[in-house]
């Protein structure tokens, strides 16, 4: 028994009941002021995200604006059609999650099963293409091509198909206006990845995972602008996904409709000529290769050159861009994207780039009158240069002895250039350089090369001017490989790698030699000769090129013009550009290209050309045609297509004489032709927003009696005039003035002009 008083334990148990007290007390308080803050400070933002927890989302897309041409027919629209949907949520409720349904689907629709079951997977990381990118509760797309057979058996027997509706809805549709293809210039639309999704969260206009966006072309390019807001209907579901009732909704808002600088039956056209150029140079012999032309890709381009917008732009190979709709399939797919197919989705406009020939010589016409050069100095055209030990041929070897700049781009003499090129490597200090004024290299960059030319279409490539610094830096990524498989004595290639190895960032005599015709290292886009050609027919502006004229909110209240762009100005003088213009038209008159353009209205439509001849090592010659007016450039090039005039002139001719209104007998008719001058006006809108579209006829050209030539023989047996020109189908490049049915002029020149 303890000894310890009473009155000295009641102190303690005291302290021991306040303390606990306080603790009590201080908990109760703690949970108190956390209940006043979950309910009263913060309750509504807890109570919404509560109620979130049990929301979801069904999205109703927004109607995306048209893409339509310059007069406003649609070259990109929507159309309705029958679309087959999957309600995935119906599906599981099934006993085998739906799988016997869509095989009976399946079956109805002609599609295979295991594709129409991998179309209502979901989309994770894991999951390959095609699967579900958007919401569970949302309607899954099967196809929107069922015919209305198919719909009517799947809506009248719905105890067989549970969860599947078919209904009208808008797709897009690309209608090809007078047999318009433009599937490049166009683009294409697909899903949206979880990263764009996320990467759109803090923009005015976030992504849904529903949507599908431009992904190519004038889609991507203009996808914003394009693609509206989508509609959100909130809906809220039981924790076993039942729909129990309805959160709010939020209207879709329609796209703004696109209104482009392409002219549909230029478009169709240029797309039609570059084709058939391409075509016919299949079936004639190439003497250099010992085969026919392979001719496997192509492009042209026709440019308003006061403006520096796009009126037709054609790519080859091509395809359907309609193959997107709805979903591309798996077998469209890998055509596209097949070697053998030469990868359609290019567009050879703006991402193919080659070497551009004796196209490039107006760049090293300039460099050389900027560096002092006189016009007419009488340089030597000869047959050959002999250079380091090297000799550098003239183009079939011809000679026209000593003659002026604009002579040397005439007949396109090589050897003219070669020898300029070669004195002004050596005045820049050779091998050795101090201080070089490098006029020709400055002079590519300052007519636009070796960059982007701006034009609002995505990834377009640059090109390249192979200058001092491209060469050093070119060395420092293949030094290390060129020393390793180098190889003094060896083989042609292991002699040029040792060579490269020793000395590969200098710029050589023979460098600057190849550079001056545009051979070696350099590479153009048919879309920048666009640009080059047009800033010298206009007098030396060079313009940031453009397809878009206008966006057009939905209702038509709202018009936002895309005005022309200058991107710079050409170097050359005034007397300068009129040189060259002076000497671009000669080469229509007499020189090489004379013999595709005989006959044509000169004195009305002034024509003014430049032909190429791009070799390429292990492939047949690139033909390369730049050419221009008052007011258009048209370009055209085609990859194993022989000689520039004999490739392109033909096709290049016909645009012209279509645009222009030119007949059979050479008069000019502005009002046969489709499109004598630029449009510079917008569509007509109507009230409700509406764009007023005229319906356009295919072109079709005026037929061309033969020319008869009047030394011929009505005799069958009697002998071949000796002063007639060859046949022009007998090989791969026509040989004589004449161009197959292009009219001919009234006589032959003295001496027949290189068909460079």
């Amino acid at each position: 028994m303890s000894n310890i008083p009473e009155t000295g334990r009641t102190p303690r148990v005291k302290i021991r009941v306040i303390t606990i007290q306080v603790l009590v007390f201080s908990l109760l308080l703690t949970l108190g002021g956390r209940l006043w803050y979950l309910q009263i400070r913060n309750g509504q933002q807890y109570t919404q995200e509560a109620n979130n927890n049990h929301v979801q989302q069904v999205v109703k897309p927004a109607v995306r604006g048209s893409i339509v041409d310059d007069r406003g027919v649609p070259l990109a629209d929507n159309a309705t059609r029958l679309v087959v949907s999957a309600n995935r949520t119906a599906l599981l409720k099934q006993p085998d999650d739906g799988k016997a349904v869509l095989t009976r689907l399946a079956g109805i629709l002609g599609l295979n099963a295991a594709d129409v079951m991998d179309r209502v997977r979901l989309c994770d990381a894991k999951t390959p293409q095609p699967c579900w990118n958007g919401s569970p509760y949302q309607p899954i797309p099967i196809t929107d091509k069922a015919t209305t057979k198919q719909a009517l058996q799947i809506m009248e027997q719905r105890e067989d198909y549970p969860g599947i509706t078919a209904e009208p809805t808008a797709v897009r549709s690309y209608p090809g206006p007078v047999g318009v293809n433009a599937a490049q210039v166009l683009g294409y639309l697909g899903p949206v990845t979880d990263k764009e999704v996320a990467a759109s969260e803090k923009t005015d206009n976030p992504l849904l995972r529903s949507d599908n966006v431009g992904r190519a072309g004038l889609e991507s390019e203009y996808d914003q602008q394009l693609r509206g807001k989508s509609g959100v209907t909130r809906y809220e579901v039981d924790n076993l996904g039942r729909v129990i009732g309805k959160a709010g909704a939020t209207p879709s808002q329609p796209g703004s409709n696109l209104v482009t600088s392409i002219d549909s039956r230029v478009q169709a056209l240029t797309e039609k000529e570059l084709a058939q150029a391409m075509k016919n140079l299949r079936k004639q012999f190439d003497p250099v290769s010992g085969e026919n032309f392979k001719a496997d890709s192509g492009a042209a381009v026709v440019m308003d050159v006061h403006t520096g917008r796009v009126i037709a732009m054609a790519s080859n190979p091509t395809y359907n861009p309609n193959v997107w709709t709805g979903g591309i399939s798996s077998a469209d797919y890998k055509n596209l994207t097949d070697k053998k197919s030469n990868y359609p989705l290019l567009n050879r406009a703006t991402q193919g780039q080659s070497a551009p020939g004796s196209t490039f010589k107006v760049i090293s016409t300039s460099a050389a009158l900027d560096a002092g050069y006189p016009e007419d100095g009488g340089y030597p055209c000869t047959s050959s240069m002999n250079v380091g030990g090297r000799t550098f041929k003239n183009y079939e070897s011809e000679s026209f002895g000593d003659i002026s700049l604009a002579k040397a781009l005439e007949v396109s003499c090589d050897t003219v250039f070669y020898g300029i090129a070669y004195d002004q490597w050596k005045k820049d200090g050779g091998i050795h350089p101090k201080n070089p004024k490098d006029w020709f290299f400055k002079t590519a960059h300052q007519f636009g090369l070796g960059k982007k030319t701006g034009i609002d279409l995505p990834n377009e490539v640059a090109g390249r001017v192979p200058d001092r610094q491209w060469k050093q830096d070119y060395w420092d990524a293949n030094k290390a490989s060129w020393c390793k498989n180098g190889k003094k004595g060896g083989s042609y290639v292991e002699q040029i790698e040792y060579e490269n190895c020793k000395d590969g960032y200098q710029v050589r005599p023979g460098d600057s030699l190849n550079y001056a015709i545009g051979q070696g290292d350099t590479l153009l886009t048919p879309i920048q000769e666009a640009v080059m050609y047009s800033a010298i027919a206009n007098g030396g502006t060079m313009y940031e090129p453009s397809i878009g004229k206008a966006v057009l909110s939905a209702d038509g209240k709202h018009v936002t013009p895309i005005k022309p762009k200058v991107a710079g100005h050409l170097p050359d003088s005034k007397k300068s550009i009129s040189y060259i213009n002076k000497a671009l038209a000669g080469v229509v008159t007499s020189g090489t290209a004379a013999w595709q353009f005989g006959g044509w209205p000169q004195d009305k439509i002034t024509l003014h050309a430049k032909t190429g001849t791009a070799e390429v090592a292990g492939k047949q010659t690139t033909s390369w045609l730049a050419t221009y007016t008052k007011d258009y450039a048209v370009i055209m090039t085609i990859s194993q297509g022989g000689t520039g005039s004999g490739g392109s002139g033909p096709a290049v001719r016909k645009i012209y004489e279509a645009m222009y209104g030119i007949g059979a007998d050479g008069k000019v008719n502005p009002k046969a032709g489709i499109l004598p001058k630029p449009l510079t006006s917008l569509p007509k809108i109507g009230s409700d927003g509406s764009i007023d579209a005229p319906k356009l006829k295919p072109y079709s050209p005026p037929k061309k009696k033969e020319p008869v030539d009047p030394n011929a023989s009505a005799d069958p047996n009697a002998t071949a005039n000796p002063n007639a020109s060859p046949d022009p189908n007998a090989s791969g490049q026509p040989a004589g003035t004449g161009g197959g049915t292009q009219q001919v002029a009234a006589g032959p020149p003295a001496t027949l002009p290189r068909r460079d």
